[in-house]
């Protein structure tokens, strides 16, 4: 991906936000010249990949196939103690944009409608091999409502709704409608060890520095000033 289009995708999701008078913390506004004067006390904003973050799942094909996301708070699971066990992140979906097929072996989360279109997400389960089950309906909760859904359904959520995905359950994502905010709560992040796609994908885009950045990726701050 450009530099260019990156910035581009930052200036518009951030529109959106303040469209649906959603705020982000300062930290997601400083300047690459900001960050260079930044010290240790900024330490848990770099070791926990807080800030933004993108992804084209190596393909190249962000419009179709990405996510646009901000990680608010999360914690670590190299430091359990005293971590924060918990993660929040908003992430911007477009309609025609799809966040693809995957499961987490640990991480219980809920993914929740915040604004804009209609959130639309597939659930399968996943077999004993860890591959996609696509003849067992699966049991989850929307908004605490225990509900069936067979193999490959797609439920929708409107603004405000949610559903609790769990451990093993194989879900992809996407907007109708219009540009959606979606939420997500959940047990800490750890996209190092904790992601099993359906099929094999990249995580981090390779950039073509076009321009110079608008705000760092999460995977870009420098080390600590003197």
């Amino acid at each position: 991906m450009k530099r260019s289009t990156i910035n581009r995708l930052m200036e518009e999701a951030v529109a959106l936000l303040q469209r649906w008078n959603f705020a982000l913390p300062p930290f997601a506004f400083w300047s690459p010249d900001d960050w260079r004067g930044k010290g240790p006390e900024c330490d848990e904003i770099r070791r926990n990949a807080l800030g933004w973050d993108i992804t084209d799942f190596g393909l190249g094909e962000f419009e179709s196939n990405g996510v646009l996301l901000f990680t608010i708070r999360n914690g670590n699971p190299a430091d359990p103690e005293g971590s924060k066990p918990y993660c929040e992140k908003i992430i911007v979906s477009k309609p025609g944009q799809r966040c693809l097929l995957h499961f987490h072996w640990q991480k219980v989360e809920d993914i929740i409608n915040r604004a804009g279109g209609v959130l639309a997400m597939r659930l399968y389960g996943s077999d004993e091999t860890e591959q996609v089950d696509r003849s067992t309906p699966l049991a989850v909760s929307l908004d605490g409502v225990r509900t069936e859904v067979p193999a490959g359904g797609v439920v929708r959520l409107g603004n405000g709704e949610s559903i609790c995905l769990e451990p093993g359950m194989y879900h992809e994502f996407w907007a109708e409608g219009e540009p959606t905010l979606i939420g997500e709560v959940s047990a800490v992040n750890d996209d190092a060890a904790d992601n099993r796609f359906a099929d094999p994908v990249g995580r981090f885009p390779e950039i073509e520095e076009d321009e110079p950045p608008l705000y760092y990726l999460c995977n870009e701050y420098p080390p600590p000033a003197d």
